[in-house]
């Protein structure tokens, strides 16, 4: 007699109904998962509510896919206690986003030999809310020259919060004036400042467990038009580089579900901004790739849940700076080994297995879903719940042309047995 498992994911949300719904329409139709030992897994998904918990309690959930806590603080405590007391695998961790932010990536990437553009923490503008702070900096604060800085990075540059994301708070400063009116207006946030690079492609890659999608980005565009759909606009040694990369900085921190952002000028690759505890997954901006980040967010859920992968949380930096320097490696040889540390810690062989096997037939039934009127009709009110009346049938048409397109390419590539 086979035995039978049952595994909750639970999702801790915010404002988004597109993805959740979607994520819930796939793992309803996954069925049952047998397994080489004959073992039968089921897997369901909730939603998680936020009220108050007794520590003691016991959380239901087997993995949580959290997309709240990296600003809402209740669930994030919620989070770490579940991780520390229940053993829930979480995407992503909060003990690890929550000590390992933007100026944490930056200083790690510099030491593994990334070409990281030049960056200076510079002070607080305002006065920090502690009493102390008068005594403090009037006795340790040494006056610094921001201009001398910047003329010595040389315009333009970038200024942004050391831990900021969704473009919070960054700002372009090509002159003096507006580089005191952008460190003026960063009142209390701690900032960096950044050299720029006149980039050929801007290049953003969207990596869930040891899968990656690396898209060409295009950032001053509206939202639904940054994604560009060009499947070869890096080389295959760049788009390597960048898969790298963007798999190194999540093995690295222990993150599972994270975005990567670089820009690539005459075949060189300048990761500028990689922590990003809540990755853009919308249908209305990924759109073509919406349904490959759905199927990569789903086969890594079930991996790890039918396989009791073990969270790993703690960073351990001594296998990585080993290679970082060895005087022997060059950066090509770096960048190898690097790749295969991260396919250790993703289980990449195994997760591969799993996938020909156990969710052999996960693509199929992504795309039957992303054919039906299921899923059209999460579409058409994403858009009207999105943008005003007067602009619903442009995106109708906007993103409807963008998944037929993936229909096509998808069902093209189905049929020739790719």
């Amino acid at each position: 007699m086979s035995r039978q498992r049952d595994h909750l994911i639970g999702l801790l949300l915010g404002a988004e109904e597109d993805w959740p719904t979607t994520f819930e329409a796939l793992a309803r139709r996954l069925g049952v998962l047998r397994t080489p030992d004959g073992t039968e897994h089921r897997i369901a998904t909730e939603r998680v509510t936020i009220e108050p918990f007794n520590l003691r309690d016991k959380a239901r959930q087997d993995l949580c896919i959290d997309r709240l806590a990296y600003w809402y603080y209740h669930p994030r405590e919620w989070l770490k206690k579940a991780a520390l007391m229940d053993d829930v695998y979480l995407l992503n961790s909060p003990f690890t986003f929550q000590s390992m932010e933007k100026h944490s990536a930056y200083c790690a990437l510099l030491r593994l030999g990334m070409k990281v553009p030049d960056t200076v923490l510079v002070p607080y503008k305002h006065p920090v809310d502690n009493a102390r702070w008068a005594y403090t900096s009037s006795k340790y604060n040494q006056q610094f020259d921001l201009d001398g800085i910047a003329d010595e990075m040389g315009y333009p540059l970038f200024m942004k919060p050391f831990d900021g994301g969704g473009w919070r708070g960054v700002s372009r400063v090509g002159n003096s004036g507006g580089l005191h009116g952008s460190y003026d207006g960063g009142g209390e946030m701690l900032m960096h400042l950044q050299g720029s690079i006149d980039f050929d492609v801007f290049a953003r890659a969207l990596t869930i467990g040891p899968e990656t999608m690396v898209m060409k980005f295009r950032p001053d565009e509206p939202m639904h038009d940054r994604y560009a759909v060009s499947h070869d606009f890096l080389s295959p040694e760049v788009g390597r580089e960048a898969i790298t990369i963007s798999q190194t900085v999540n093995a690295f921190f222990r993150w599972e579900f994270n975005s990567c952002e670089m820009l690539v000028k005459d075949g060189i690759v300048y990761p500028i901004d990689y922590a990003n505890a809540c990755p853009d997954v919308a249908v209305t901006s990924l759109h073509y790739y919406f349904p490959w980040a759905m199927t990569a967010l789903l086969r890594w859920s079930a991996f790890c849940v039918v396989t009791d992968r073990v969270a790993k949380t703690q960073v351990e930096t001594a296998p990585w700076f080993a290679v970082a320097d060895d005087p022997d490696l060059d950066y090509a040889a770096k960048l190898l080994a690097y790749q295969q540390l991260a396919d250790a810690h993703f289980e990449r062989d195994r997760y591969a297995e799993f996938c020909e096997t156990t969710l052999a037939h996960v693509p199929e039934m992504v795309f039957d879903f992303v054919c039906s009127t299921e899923f059209k009709t999460m579409v058409t009110s994403t858009i009207k719940q999105t943008y005003p009346p007067h602009e619903w049938d442009r995106f109708e048409a906007h993103f409807g042309g963008l998944l037929t397109m993936w229909i096509n390419d998808t069902g093209a590539a189905h049929r020739s047995g790719q």
